[in-house]
């Protein structure tokens, strides 16, 4: 199991707490340093079953001054939406728990980190 967090994230640091109280292995990637490629973040949105728009903080200096919001939402807006993911790894929702099953979760609750340790 991997976690991507951002270590001043309050949602990043309950879910590592979470991970440790429940004994779960698992490694964690500052993904602010250690960028994911866009490959990378295809990967992850094909484990969490969603779309880059989905995964995207809109709230973000970076996201109005690029202005995702203006974005089209479709199939041929997707590799520039995870061109932008890549370049401002601000943007990427966190924290992503990907589990050992091949799935992933954006682990934002505590209900939502459990699934992730209960996948394995």
């Amino acid at each position: 199991m991997e976690i991507w967090i951002n270590p001043a994230c309050s949602k990043c640091r309950s879910a590592l707490t979470l991970l440790d109280a429940e004994g779960a292995d698992y490694t964690v990637r500052r993904y602010l340093e250690d960028v994911p490629t866009e490959d990378e973040i295809r990967e992850v949105l094909g484990r969490l079953g969603l779309e880059p728009w989905d995964i995207t903080r809109t709230q973000e200096a970076a996201a109005k001054e690029l202005g995702l919001k203006e974005w089209a939402r479709d199939g041929s807006s997707r590799d520039r939406w995870i061109a932008a993911l890549a370049q401002h790894p601000k943007l990427i929702q966190r924290p992503i728990i990907t589990a050992e099953d091949g799935t992933a979760v954006v682990g934002r609750t505590e209900e939502a980190v459990r699934d992730a340790i209960g996948r394995g």
